[in-house]
């Protein structure tokens, strides 16, 4: 019936489960279309998201999901489905390298984006960094009966440091960039789609790097800095890109233990002998 009203004449013959998360639950239609449904969001977050959507294809390199319908009052949108498999489901077949290096233009187009043009699309997401790092010591004590013993130690010092200063000049990003939202064409590791923007925001230019560092690792991370704009790198970029990447870690270590998603724990343990290197 929503198909029927908002795209005439299209022949519904398939729709399966795509995947659900915190905030929403996607269908996919006849291999080709996604529909997904907001679990919590009113009407105007819906439409909000759908332009926001729109502008971020305006300014990214790689594809993303641009809506073909919009039905705000049943917390809806639909778009064509972007190929690719994500880098989650593929684990250690992905050549992390290759991913760094083609996702630093796409970061460096989305942080060169005009920060006014999402003015009332995005919030601003900043949290100082000694709140972060309060917040990576509660979850940690929360999940430290899922962390290897060997790793105690060098995580007990991250977490009785003095964290970085705090940044001073704020980005449009994706806020997201963990690898379950990264598509890739699984035999060349070429990236087809970046998925899921519904925490966008106007952030720190560290944050996503940090997230592709705490997936993919120092490799990745060199290989996307050399392709990103270099007069934005210093070690103060990498210096708090890490600091997020080992406070975000904890965080994916929770929701595997509450959703049972064993992908998550897997590849968090994996990232912890880069993360919190042992003596």
């Amino acid at each position: 019936m929503l198909l029927a009203s908002r795209m005439p004449g299209y022949d519904v013959r398939d729709v399966e489960l795509a995947g659900f998360g915190l905030d929403n639950t996607a269908y996919v239609v006849n291999g080709e279309l996604i529909v997904r449904f907001a679990k919590d969001l009113s009407s105007a977050d819906v439409e909000r998201e759908a332009r926001l959507l729109t502008l971020a294809a305006a300014v990214s390199p790689l594809p993303i999901p641009t809506p073909v319908f919009v039905e705000p009052d049943l917390g809806c949108f639909g778009y064509r489905m972007v190929p690719g498999i994500p880098v989650l489901d593929l684990g250690a077949s992905v050549d992390g390298v290759a991913v760094g290096r083609q996702l630093g233009p796409f970061l460096a187009a989305l942080h060169a984006a005009p920060v006014d043009a999402f003015n009332g699309v995005v919030e601003h997401d900043v949290e100082p960094h000694d709140e972060w790092l309060a917040d990576a010591a509660d979850l940690f004590a929360s999940v430290r009966s899922e962390v290897p013993d060997e790793y105690g130690d060098p995580i007990g010092r991250f977490l009785s440091a003095k964290p970085p200063a705090d940044p001073v000049a704020l980005v449009f990003s994706h806020n997201d960039l963990g690898i379950e939202h990264i598509l890739v064409d699984p035999g060349t590791s070429a990236v087809t789609g970046i998925i899921d923007w519904t925490d966008a925001a106007v952030v720190d230019r560290a944050y996503d790097l940090g997230l592709l560092y705490r997936d993919l690792g120092p490799a990745a991370l060199d290989a996307a800095l050399r392709h990103y704009d270099r007069s934005a790198v210093d070690e103060a970029l990498v210096e708090r890109a890490t600091f997020y990447a080992r406070c975000s870690v904890f965080e994916d270590i929770e929701y595997a233990a509450e959703t049972g998603r064993t992908a998550y724990l897997t590849k968090a343990l994996r990232s912890l002998d880069w993360l919190f290197p042992r003596d």
